[in-house]
């Protein structure tokens, strides 16, 4: 099977990896990456729960992506948990502005499965881990400097990024959002179609009350000709 050109980090984590004679070596757990130029190396799995040792593979050691696993040749580097955090990671890296205010946390990156070269980042408001949380885009080109624990952009806030994933809850805002406007718009249609059913009643009582009083008017004329012919002597 083809590998794809373009990877989610995130996606690569989550294949459970599998090498020669069908060993499993567990889901991976994080990654190693070169900060300094954007690039990844590779990543670590764990083999299971009780285990204190990772796994350490390089990106060309992957070799077919199939359903939920991920395929990869040859043996991997042993290493323990205490000497990969001393990696440099900007994965849940506080984003600070402009301003030097803090506003979000690196969550993820999309990258180049034969380079490693990383495209861009996905930036979330608050705790990565909490799923279905959004997801703005981080461009290279956005990024000004940065330090371990910390990336400085040259942007004010993240409504300054763009939406690349939006969370349930405000997926579900704005769904009750577009419920709210179609209601508002019905009403305003049910209301302006009341206002015109009024107007027409309004002139139609108007006609009403005009041919009236033409009737009265008319009737009294035509009365008070007759009682002036009757006082009339000459007539």
């Amino acid at each position: 099977m083809k590998l794809p050109h373009t990877i989610l980090l995130s996606e690569l984590l989550n294949y459970n990896v599998k090498g020669n004679k069908a060993l499993n070596y567990g889901n991976g757990e994080s990654v190693w990456m070169h900060p300094p130029v954007h690039r990844i190396l590779g990543w670590y799995s764990r083999p299971s729960n009780f285990d204190l040792k990772r796994n350490v593979w390089r990106l060309n050691q992957i070799s077919q992506i199939i359903d939920n696993e991920i395929y990869v040749q040859g043996d991997p580097a042993i290493s323990d948990l205490a000497t990969l955090n001393r990696f440099p990671t900007l994965i849940e890296a506080n984003l600070i502005n402009i301003k030097g205010s803090k506003i979000g946390v690196i969550a993820d990156f999309l990258f180049e499965m034969r380079t490693g070269q990383i495209k861009y980042y996905l930036v979330s408001r608050a705790n990565p881990k909490i799923p279905g949380s959004s997801r703005w885009k981080l461009n290279i080109e956005n990024i000004n400097d940065q330090q371990p624990g910390l990336v400085f952009c040259d942007k004010n806030s993240l409504e300054d990024l763009i939406l690349v994933k939006s969370s349930i809850k405000n997926e579900f805002l704005q769904k009750g959002q577009k419920i709210i406007d179609k209601f508002d718009q019905m009403k305003n249609i049910a209301s302006n179609r009341l206002e015109d059913w009024l107007e027409e009643d309004e002139d139609i009582n108007q006609n009403l009350d005009f041919q009236q009083k033409s009737f009265y008017n008319d009737k009294r004329i035509s009365r008070s000709s007759t009682d002036k012919r009757e006082d009339d002597p000459w007539i």
